[in-house]
């Protein structure tokens, strides 16, 4: 760390900073446009994420708002963290004596709020009753992330189906054959576009006497997912202006996430 301060609970541990860097060198350490420690910087992003706080509020200890979101948005758009979350990946999972790669996932969506920022592109969930954005998220039989994409909240889930499976299939190699869905992607149009990738569906069906909260079976290992991402309050409701950016930074949430257990493994081992 360049500089003297006192640390935020959002700083990247030394450990965690070991996994990720290699991710993050997109310039050598000793070129002329590098003006900020890059531990520093990712530190910036990470308070940002996880405290919910505008970019412009960021603490006058740590790097400019404008260069962390500059270099955010660089790495955003270079897939660094798509690519740390996918080699992350495989720790769980042989930790937990399971292959590398997953044989089936999870899918689901989940609407958030729009907020001024987001207005422009905000839609109307009649089912939630809200007005915002929908993240579509997959994730694998432990919790993590294998694929999100962001869409109006009055898009349909069937809708957004082959999209996450093909990118399910291009992250795992194509070893994933079976996703677990809830009835909202019941019928045809869902089942085919998840064939055409060699996915089969399975949904997963309330009871037909619900009384009162139901524990659904695989289906909450994607709602605890989804809890996880909350525990980052800039994810509470949608505050991007762009939906990729609200994307990206569920990738980050996650790799943080992931970073975590993977420190927690190998110290345990």
């Amino acid at each position: 760390m360049s500089i003297c301060r006192k640390p935020y609970p959002s700083d990247v541990s030394a450990e965690e900073w070991s996994l990720v860097a290699p991710y993050l060198l997109l310039q050598r350490e000793d070129a002329g446009q590098r003006e900020h420690d890059l531990r520093e910087v990712f530190n910036g992003l990470r308070y940002i994420v996880k405290t919910g706080a505008p970019w412009q509020w960021m603490p006058n200890d740590l790097p400019p708002w404008a260069a962390v979101y500059r270099q955010t948005q660089r790495r955003l758009a270079a897939g660094c963290f798509e690519a740390l979350v996918d080699d992350l990946r495989a720790v769980p999972r042989l930790a937990a004596g399971r292959t590398a790669e997953p044989t089936a996932a999870i899918i689901d969506s989940r609407t958030l709020r729009s907020t001024p920022e987001s207005g422009e592109r905000a839609g109307y969930d009649g089912g939630k009753r809200k007005k915002g954005s929908k993240i579509h998220m997959a994730v694998y039989t432990l919790g993590h992330l294998l694929a999100l994409s962001v869409t109006p909240a009055s898009a349909e889930d069937r809708g957004e189906v082959e999209q996450l499976a093909r990118t399910v299939q291009a992250v795992t190699n194509d070893t994933v054959e079976l996703a677990w869905v809830d009835q909202g992607y019941t019928g045809e149009r869902a089942a085919k576009a998840a064939a055409k990738h060699g996915i089969a569906l399975e949904v997963v069906k309330l009871p037909e006497a619900k009384r009162g909260f139901v524990l659904l079976p695989r289906r909450r290992v994607v709602e605890r997912s989804f809890a996880w991402a909350t525990r980052f309050r800039r994810l509470v409701k949608d505050y991007e202006r762009y939906a990729e950016t609200l994307a990206g930074l569920h990738v980050v949430a996650f790799a943080c996430l992931m970073m975590k257990q993977a420190v927690t493994i190998g110290t345990s081992s």
